[in-house]
């Protein structure tokens, strides 16, 4: 994403004539619409993959950065040439679309075409007589010229923008109901596998907009179920390696069509596709779907893989259903001392974003069993999620007990601190306690409260404590403290 932001900033910065006026407008809305969706997917981890991803609307339809395409970019036709007589007309055009005057710069483009068919800008004013047509949403020309374009000049330095451009106007058409454009999503979206035209593209991934076959692929999204689940059946029934990334995006694409055949079709991915990561996609939208039978399919996935990831997904997407069957699986799974310590640290997590007394019962229960301290913590955190009385309690008790590791004391101290502890008990505590860390432990939980009687108890600390590396902590502590009492305590003691 920094890349993407460097981008627009080196666009701007390139040192050219004034820009054109609506350049400005939509490189500020390109630049806008990137730092929303910057934090939203730094936070993507937090939150599995889900919620971050509506932020990308922002950038829907790639509106804003059209304007950008009026900037040469790498054309080698830009260069004034006086020698060339297709030159004047070029460069006329070319104004006129910088300047918005789309109308004008289809009619200046389609005349270069017409005049001078053989030269070698010709293949190029297509596209851009198709792209002004379609800012002026006339789509029906604009496919025409593009349809034009792909068959009288295969070798155009724009046939891929065209391509992709195509597939938008497709998709724009096929939403209107044209019964044409259906059925070139259709036919675009799964070619056939030894095209020539496919041969030299390569294997499509499912992020490359400019593919003519994804992009056909992510119209099927406006398209209405009926004729969508059928098309994404196909290119889901492929095994070969090449159209792997076709059906990643086929999956997701799939899980956004709510059919009788979506848990069916997914189950089956889920089950038999030959590409782990595939594999993955699926199970990890089984979470959206909310049936019995698509527990039991997490459920016998979660017990039979090896592959980590297919574990991860299997849990988050169990952690998503709400039946009281997928609970007891994740519990189940929780306790199972032969599972992956990380796959267990993962359903463990999950319950705790469950809060129920059963799950909360659970987890208390569960950290006495446990040996390995990665586990007792995650419980301990778990437990704090919920922040239920008896959990803080609960925590209180595991600081207190000294038979407890002193790591598993300090974390249960912490967390109880953050989650909400009664800040009395915590007050009283410091007195009762005999160790030095977990002391220590408690200045900090002072320090992270914001009622004033942490504020008392650390002066106090400051000023009546023994220890002198405890007092020095209480002291660092207040000094960051903004009440007006932190002030007076501190030059109190510097004047000792």
């Amino acid at each position: 994403m920094q890349g993407v932001h460097l981008l627009v900033a080196a666009v701007v910065a390139v040192q050219r004539p004034a820009l054109p006026p609506q350049i400005g407008p939509a490189l500020a809305q390109a630049q806008a619409a990137l730092t929303a969706v910057t934090p939203a997917l730094d936070g993507l981890d937090a939150l599995d993959q889900l919620d971050a991803l509506d932020q990308l609307d922002a950038l829907d339809g790639h509106d804003a950065l059209d304007a950008l395409n009026a900037l040469d970019r790498d054309d080698p036709t830009a260069v004034q040439d006086d020698q060339d007589p297709t030159d004047s007309l070029w460069q006329a055009a070319r104004r006129a679309f910088n300047r918005g005057d789309y109308s004008n710069a289809a009619s200046l483009y389609a005349d270069l075409t017409r005049r001078n068919p053989n030269s070698a800008r010709a293949g190029d004013a297509f596209y851009w007589a198709a792209f002004a047509l379609y800012k002026n949403a006339d789509l029906d020309r604009a496919r025409s010229l593009l349809v034009e374009q792909q068959r009288r000049y295969p070798k155009a330095a724009t046939l891929r923008d065209g391509d992709a451009l195509l597939a938008r106007i497709q998709t724009a058409l096929a939403k209107q109901g044209d019964e044409e454009a259906g059925r070139w999503l259709a036919e675009h979206a799964q070619p056939s596998a030894d095209s020539e035209r496919t041969r030299a593209r390569g294997c499509p991934d499912e992020g490359d907009d400019d593919d003519l076959r994804i992009a056909a692929l992510n119209g099927l999204l406006q398209m209405d179920a009926a004729n969508a689940v059928p098309i994404l059946k196909r290119v889901l029934a492929r095994r070969d390696a090449c159209s792997a990334g076709m059906r990643r995006k086929a999956v997701f694409l799939l899980s956004q069509k709510r059919t009788g055949e979506t848990e069916d079709v997914l189950l089956d991915v889920a089950q038999h596709d030959p590409n782990s990561e595939v594999r993955q996609q699926a199970v990890f939208w089984l979470s959206q779907v909310p049936t019995e039978r698509a527990v039991g399919m997490l459920d016998s996935i979660l017990k039979t893989t090896s592959d980590e990831e297919l574990q991860d997904k299997a849990i988050f997407a169990l952690s998503q259903q709400r039946s009281p069957r997928a609970g007891e699986i994740l519990r189940a799974y929780a306790d199972r001392p032969g599972a992956p310590e990380k796959a267990r640290l993962k359903a463990i997590f999950w319950l705790g974003q469950r809060p129920s007394p059963e799950n909360a019962a659970f987890l208390r229960a569960l950290y006495s069993k446990l040996a390995e301290p990665d586990l007792k913590e995650k419980v301990i955190f778990s437990l704090s999620q919920m922040r239920a009385e008896e959990n803080m309690r609960w925590m209180m008790d595991v600081a207190l007990n000294e038979r407890e590791d002193i790591e598993m004391r300090k974390k249960a101290l912490f967390w109880a601190g953050q989650s909400g502890a009664n800040l009395d008990q915590l007050v009283a505590l410091y007195d009762r306690l005999q160790n030095r860390e977990m002391k220590e432990q408690l200045v900090f939980v002072y320090s992270q409260r914001r009622e004033p009687a942490a504020l008392d108890k650390l002066i106090d600390i400051a000023r009546r404590e023994q220890n002198r590396e405890l007092r020095k902590k209480a002291l660092f502590w207040i000094g960051q403290s903004h009440d007006p009492r932190a002030a007076k305590v501190l030059e109190e003691i510097i004047n000792q």
